[in-house]
């Protein structure tokens, strides 16, 4: 009796201090993670979601058909960030353009519906954080910031700083009720004169892997007290190849410290030719479960779960398409799948009804 009454008083004072105060409602919802489910989800501007009409009308989708998550933009490619984090850095440099701005109760509503919710944080692309605190930002040896090829500034991954503000950002996010938090962008630059950057601490700390193991271990680390659970996206060669890609994302060094993998298996961003397939996106079967298979019997936590295209590039995406993705996700041991289209343009084709 007075093991348990301290165990408990413990578990009460350290989500105090965590901050969650009334989010948790008793120590055993503050132990206990969201469980892991096969997720069949949609991604979700911020835009879009802060849009009632037209967020009520994915929800609707969802509650037709076999949908059962949503993704959230809670920070995107811009490093803006769309919820009052309460967080000083954030505050100090004006990063936060709320767009959601009634986003906790709608969570709760959602969960009330049975929906899964997920948080997407993009990492290490945030042009936003690199101007407003240069000294952070990837440097070019002509001198100055370097720009990817859309003229995009990014933040430097050797960066400790760079860790804590997006690990700082997730907690605050956690608070907020989401079931998982997603990552997107934990990679190093792939696109631009690469070869002109300079790191901060890359020799210091290893090749570009070694800097994203790291990083994916101490993310696990900082968030194992949090009620939420974790996912990482993937390019979808790395399920092909181990050396990294130039951009230090290997398979291996991820699974044990996430608890959903989601590989970018599109198959319109494999390249012409690619096992013998002149036009890839118009085979997205074989794409899809040729990649998937490849990691079917991987004994790490993560279990796998793909991005699946559901926009028309290389192909026309239609009923069949998407349903033949879906197909070859189930038949190479994946574990649900997630759609994404950019605009938030989703129908019913390819899903089934509830």
């Amino acid at each position: 009796m007075v093991i348990s009454f301290l165990v408990n008083l413990f578990v009460i004072g350290f989500s105090l201090i965590l901050g969650f105060g009334s989010a948790v409602n008793s120590p055993a919802d503050f132990l206990v993670k969201p469980q892991k489910i096969e997720n069949k989800g949609i991604y979700l501007t911020a835009y879009i979601a802060g849009m009632k009409q037209r967020r009520e009308e994915l929800v609707d989708l969802i509650n037709q058909t076999e949908l059962n998550s949503v993704v959230i933009d809670v920070k995107d490619y811009s490093g803006m960030i769309f919820f009052d984090t309460n967080l000083a850095e954030v505050d100090k440099i004006g990063a936060e353009d709320i767009r959601i701005s009634d986003l906790k109760n709608w969570l709760k509503y959602l969960k009330q519906q049975g929906i899964y919710t997920i948080a997407r944080i993009t990492v290490f692309q945030d042009p936003y954080l690199a101007e407003n605190k240069p000294e952070i930002a990837l440097k070019s040896k002509s001198g100055g910031i370097w720009r990817d090829k859309k003229g995009l500034a990014w933040v430097d991954p050797t960066q400790r700083y760079v860790w804590e503000y997006n690990i700082n950002l997730a907690k605050e996010t956690a608070k907020l009720g989401f079931d998982e938090i997603n990552f997107d962008y934990i990679r190093f630059p792939s696109d631009g004169d690469i070869k002109q950057i300079v790191y901060a601490n890359l020799d210091k700390n290893g090749d570009k892997s070694k800097v994203m193991a790291d990083f994916y271990q101490y993310l696990d680390q900082s968030l194992t007290f949090y009620p939420v659970l974790t996912s990482g996206d993937m390019f979808g060669m790395v399920l092909w190849r181990n050396d990294g890609l130039n951009i230090g994302q290997r398979f291996e060094d991820a699974a044990p410290h996430f608890d959903y993998i989601c590989p970018m298996v599109y198959p319109s961003h494999y390249p012409p030719g690619f096992k013998d397939f002149a036009n890839p996106a118009d085979h997205p079967y074989e794409i899809v479960f040729q990649s998937l298979d490849r990691v079917k019997n991987a004994k790490y936590r993560a279990k796998v779960r793909p991005w699946l295209q559901a926009f028309d590039m290389g192909a026309v995406y239609d009923d069949q398409k998407i349903r033949l993705q879906k197909k070859a996700t189930y038949d190479s041991g994946g574990y649900g799948w997630l759609l994404w289209n950019a605009s938030n343009r989703y129908t019913n084709k390819g899903l089934d009804k509830n």
